[in-house]
């Protein structure tokens, strides 16, 4: 409690009107704090604290969807998305809160999670998509992070750190009203923090217990086999052992990684009771429009996670450079060229053998055959050297921004022309911004277009792990790396005609 300083009460009618509001801020608090701390869970049929309306709920829910909208990049494939959607209302339908508008999103990160928000908001990295097996696989991720908000679990948690800071508060308010200010509190602030430290780190064993007993549920009313949620844990504790053999260290999905042994006898209690409800029966099983929306999948880090880089970026593989051009200009390329142009102007890139070793600025004069360069000045860059400037070009008589860069055994020389004399400063601007922009691509950094990708086939007579991971291309753990996407790892083999992950 805030310690509260010793004060002497004069009789006045201020003092009677701030003792007054003292006694009245405590009375609501403490009403506040009966009426609304206890309230049936939607999903359980159980008495929950819970200091929040359904609609407020839904306020947070999209205040805080906003905030990973800002921070997170989003995997933008409109079919999947669209796939993961239908799975996902499929399971919502039958969940205890039905009518909840639900918002299904794919970030595109290859880290192994999903999470969900207040009010409706889920969310799945595209690594943990890599992973599933099957719709009903997908279905039992998705179905346990709705179980986390069927029984509102984000706004218990919330409760019971509000009701931890109940005393101090108090005090806090007391303070306020004996020392003359005034009490402005908000729990929005608390709610982004704890679900910030709880949305990817999970609720707590009881609470993913109870998400995951919530979605074997969701799963068998929707048609799916409630098998799958064991089948998706004991992928992700393959997945989780692997890494922890090759790194030291585990990590991964909150709720089936961080909670559950692998031989979880609560857990698989749960799933066997769901199992045996008469009602219900397995109808989903078809598998092939789960194949043909995973298929074609990047796997692991994409050129658009792994920078926040959204520029007119370009990348030359064959000669090992990339640039940034300005929005909207349209690239011609050759092997050895490329130009960008816009209505303003183009700027030309070629490459050519560095046939003496002479200053950048050399170069220009007596290679390139400009001795009357303004503007002129030198360029250090990303390790790299180079010069430029502008000069009047022979052939128009128009101004041209010039530049030479020196990259391993080549140089690099940049013309870019003005079309418009009139917007000459702002066009020679954007020119030299891209100039600057001019690097090596760098080890590890993944071309657009060029990541590897999964590749569906079904298993010959005598298909082994061993020898398609040595033709498969992958750099480290071929072998595992396919097992752990197939449901294999550590061992076994799939039997003939088996649909099977391959990456190319």
């Amino acid at each position: 409690m805030i310690p509260l300083r010793r004060t002497r009460l004069v009789r006045n009618p201020t003092t009677r009107l701030n003792i007054r509001t003292l006694c009245t801020a405590t009375a609501l608090l403490s009403m506040a704090l009966f009426t609304t701390s206890c309230a049936v869970n939607p999903a359980t049929g159980n008495a929950n604290l819970v200091l929040m309306s359904e609609n407020r709920e839904k306020e947070i829910g999209l205040e805080e969807h906003e905030k990973v909208v800002a921070s997170q990049a989003f995997f933008e494939d409109e079919e999947l998305l669209a796939y993961v959607r239908e799975v996902g209302d499929k399971v919502a339908a039958v969940s205890h809160r039905p009518d909840l508008e639900y918002h299904f999103s794919i970030i595109d990160s290859p880290d192994i999670n999903a999470f969900a928000l207040p009010g409706g908001y889920v969310y799945v990295n595209r690594g943990l998509l890599t992973f599933m097996n099957s719709e009903a696989d997908l279905a039992a991720v998705l179905a346990h992070e709705i179980g986390h908000i069927t029984a509102r679990h984000a706004v218990q948690q919330q409760a019971r750190g509000a009701l931890a800071r109940t005393a101090s508060t108090v005090g806090g308010i007391v303070a306020g009203v004996a020392t003359g200010s005034g009490y402005v509190g908000s729990q929005i602030s608390e709610v982004a923090s704890i679900w910030a430290q709880t949305g990817l780190s999970g609720f707590g064993r009881e609470h993913e217990l109870e998400a995951d007993s919530l979605g074997a549920e969701y799963l068998v009313k929707a048609g799916y086999d409630p098998q799958a949620v064991i089948n998706v844990i004991s992928v992700l504790k393959n997945q989780e052992d692997f890494t922890r053999r090759v790194t030291g260290s585990g990590g991964g999905y909150h709720g089936l990684f961080a909670t559950h042994p692998r031989n979880d006898r609560r857990l698989q209690e749960a799933v066997a009771s769901v199992a045996e409800l008469d009602e219900f029966e397995i109808t989903e099983t078809d598998n092939t429009a789960f194949r043909q929306a995973i298929n074609g999948l990047i796997l692991g880090q994409s050129s658009a996670s792994r920078t926040t880089d959204r520029r007119n970026r370009y990348y030359q593989e064959a000669l090992g450079y990339t640039v940034v051009f300005p929005e909207e200009w349209e690239l011609d390329e050759t092997l050895t060229t490329v130009t960008a142009n816009a209505d303003q102007g183009f700027l030309r890139i070629e490459a050519q053998r560095l046939q003496n070793n002479i200053e950048p600025r050399v170069f220009i004069r007596d290679v390139m055959g400009i001795g009357n360069l303004q503007k002129s000045e030198a360029l250090e860059q990303y390790r790299l050297i180079g010069h430029t400037g502008v000069a009047e070009s022979p052939k128009t008589g128009k101004l041209e921004r010039i530049a030479a860069i020196y990259f391993g055994p080549r140089v690099f020389t940049f013309r870019g022309e003005f079309s418009d004399p009139s917007a000459e400063d702002e066009i020679d601007a954007m020119m030299l911004a891209t100039i600057r922009t001019f690097r090596a691509i760098q080890r590890g950094e993944v071309v657009a277009g060029k990541e590897p990708k999964i590749k569906y086939v079904q298993a010959s007579e005598h298909f082994d792990f061993a020898i398609v991971g040595r033709q498969s291309g992958i750099a480290n753990y071929p072998e595992e790396t396919l097992r752990l996407l197939n449901g294999y790892y550590p061992s076994g083999q799939p039997e003939a005609g088996t649909w099977i992950k391959l990456i190319e």
